[in-house]
Order: C-alpha cells, then sequence, then structure tokens
C-alpha cells in the first residue's frame, strides 16, 4: 500500500486485518465461536493462535511512504508448540481445530474483500468503527493479562484499547498506556 496518513494511523491497519482474518475465518467455518483477536495483531482460534499479522513500512523522515501487511495463517497445520518461549499462546491450525480444509488461493479471495470492507470503513469512517468492532472480538478483554516491554514487565485488567489503539492495562499501581508489548495470558 501507499498510505497517506501519518506513521501512527498507519500502524492502525494491524486491527483492520485482523478484522478480516476474522471475518474470512467465519466465512471457512460459518460459524464465530472460538475465534477472538488478540492484541495487538493476532487471531485465536479455542484459544490458540491461528493467525498473525505483521506491519513493515519504509518512508522518510515523519512521513510512511510504502506499507505491506504480512499475513501468515495456520490452514492445514501449526507450528510445533514446543518451539515457543514459556507462555507464549500455543499455535493451532484451521484444519486441526475444525476439520476444515481451505487451499491457500480460496482462503485469500474470502481474505480479501475482506480486508477491502474494513479498509474502506478505515479510510472513510477512521479508526472509531474499527476499535468498537475489535473490541467485540477481543481476547481477554476484562481479564487480567501480562505485557511485557522491552523495559518492563506489567500484570494487570486489559480495559480496553483507546483511539491509538495502545492497550489500556489497569495494574496494581494504576492505568497504564501501552502502545507495544508481547502480551501473555
Amino acid at each position: 500500500m501507499r498510505p497517506t496518513e501519518s506513521p501512527d494511523k498507519v500502524a492502525l491497519r494491524s486491527f483492520v486485518a485482523a478484522l478480516a482474518l476474522r471475518d474470512a475465518l467465519v466465512a471457512v467455518t460459518g460459524r464465530e465461536a472460538g475465534l477472538a483477536l488478540k492484541w495487538p495483531n493476532d487471531v485465536l482460534l479455542n484459544g490458540g493462535k491461528v493467525a498473525g499479522i505483521l506491519l513493515e513500512s519504509l518512508g522518510a523522515g515523519q512521513g510512511v511512504s510504502h506499507l505491506v501487511i504480512g499475513i501468515g495463517v495456520n490452514l492445514a497445520a501449526a507450528p510445533d508448540a514446543r518451539l515457543l518461549e514459556q507462555g507464549a499462546v500455543a499455535p493451532v491450525s484451521l484444519q486441526g481445530e475444525t476439520g476444515m480444509r481451505v487451499a491457500p488461493d480460496a482462503f485469500l479471495d474470502l481474505l480479501a474483500p475482506a480486508y477491502a470492507r474494513f479498509e474502506t470503513q478505515f479510510t472513510t469512517y477512521g479508526f472509531a468503527p474499527i476499535r468498537t468492532a475489535w473490541l467485540a472480538s477481543a481476547a481477554r478483554l476484562g481479564e487480567t493479562i501480562t505485557a511485557r516491554t522491552m523495559a518492563e514487565t506489567m500484570t494487570g485488567r486489559f480495559e480496553t484499547i483507546d483511539a491509538a489503539g495502545n492497550l489500556i492495562l489497569q495494574t496494581a499501581k494504576g492505568q497504564r498506556v501501552i502502545p507495544a508489548a508481547d502480551i501473555f495470558f
């Protein structure tokens, strides 16, 4: 993509992609049960990580001239959970959790229009409706989670995400606004 927004707005497309992934998975399975969105960029199925999103950008100065949205979906198999760090969400596959088989091209045929719908909503109405839809499917909202940044580890209640996509965590030391972290349940 060649976005025109500021870098902080461009980064919100991880939420756009998560919603599109969720809708594509609903289209394949015919059910919403078991699907949840893990802040900031994962999709869970039956509690395991079925998909992840990575944004890469290129720009000069304060702008972003190019954005690539990388999406990985475990359609047929999942990586070995023994290779993950302690406490990480175990990977699962769509086929392993639901018995449903879908070819990558067929899944992309569902994902692309779902992304286009949410991208149009984002560029037309801003982040607010994306935020509302994302929160409706958020994993562990209102529950205790752990957020680990480069500098510290914080445990508290996952309250919401704010208008900038930051995680709002209520800790023993008060409310924390977290722009980036690894999340553990």
